[in-house]
């Protein structure tokens, strides 16, 4: 499995019925009461992000579900770290959860030598959304091709910069992934966010940014950056003029940003089973499909237990590439 993209691998039949298990049954009857009160959703990454966007929609779409409040809260630093270490530390009771693309749970172990908390030990519930990643560039830099920027970053090492959401991010990783393909070194500038990092390159101050669609679709209509290709083996529906990078004359070059809701550890399975039931409701919402795709992103969904593998997959594909590239910490 190299990406959680593949729609309709974990998509669409997985969200078509509700749980059937005797978890799911036991939640049911059991924690009918659940929530009972407001729950607490950390995202790790600054507001205005996508981070951010996809946990607010389920968010507001939980609210109305379970007439409690369900409260995005950002807690952004060290790639997701700072976010994820204050909801390692939180009551297994399901009043709090955590919304996060992979670093966290899949990259940043291998990474840094300590995050504050065990990735292995959370309690998948599933993941809402997946965006492809794209390569994006400054208006300012007059590229206007992906075989221009490699033809410039192979000529002139070590001068052009891209932006990232942090170190250990996927747009961190997927700009490891293209110099590891091409042949080129670039110069990493780390931010505390997608949002931060994304009005640098707007305003030309870094060069470039390898980001989803959701982070980027609105300045790229605006033309206020360039999108050159999407890293995936389909063009993005919502920009169908951005050729793939296969396309675009690299093959191989394919990186997707998902973003999974999590419990901490110890989170007993029938209220994780609740967690889930809600979640499939709000996934197969034709509300929350249109506010994805708008986005840029797609639903996808996922038992538990199905996103738990594919965590691990991610982690065991990423890991390899932070080897493999010799990617650190600056």
């Amino acid at each position: 499995m190299d990406t959680l993209h593949r729609r309709g691998l974990l998509a669409w039949p997985l969200l078509a019925t509700l749980p059937s298990t005797p978890a799911a049954a036991q939640a049911s009857a059991g924690n009918a009461a659940f929530p009972n009160k407001p729950v607490r959703i950390i995202v790790p990454f600054p507001a205005g992000g996508s981070n951010d966007i996809s946990a607010r929609v389920a968010a507001e779409q939980l609210r109305g579900l379970w007439g409690q409040p369900f409260v995005v809260e950002n807690l952004s630093g060290a790639g997701g770290n700072v976010g994820t270490a204050n909801f390692a530390r939180a009551e297994p009771d399901g009043y709090t959860l955590l919304v996060t693309p992979p670093g966290p749970l899949s990259i940043n172990q291998f990474l840094f030598r300590d995050l504050g908390f065990a990735p292995e030990g959370f309690v998948p519930v599933t993941v809402l959304c997946e965006t492809p990643n794209v390569a994006i560039v400054s208006t300012a830099s007059g590229i206007r091709t992906l075989g221009e920027l490699i033809e410039r970053a192979r000529a002139r090492p070590e001068t052009l910069t891209y932006g990232s959401q942090g170190v250990g991010t996927t747009s961190h990783l997927t700009a490891a992934l293209f110099q590891d393909l091409t042949g080129t070194k670039l110069v990493h500038v780390p931010y505390r966010g997608e949002a931060p990092a994304m009005t640098d390159v707007v305003g030309g101050r870094v060069d470039m940014i390898f980001s989803n669609v959701t982070g980027a679709l609105a300045q790229h209509q605006a033309g206020r950056v360039r999108m050159l290709a999407v890293a995936d083996t389909e063009r993005a529906p919502e920009i169908p003029d951005v050729p793939t990078a296969a396309e675009a004359g690299l093959p191989g070059f394919q990186s997707t940003a998902w973003f999974a809701a999590v419990a901490p550890a110890g989170t007993p399975a029938p209220i994780v089973a609740r967690l889930y039931e809600g979640l499939s409701q709000v996934l197969r919402s034709p509300e929350v499909q249109r506010r994805y795709r708008e986005l840029g992103a797609a639903v996808v969904g996922g038992t538990p237990a199905e996103t738990a593998a594919f965590v691990a997959a991610e982690r065991t594909r990423w890991g390899a590439l932070v080897r493999r590239a010799n990617v650190t910490v600056e």
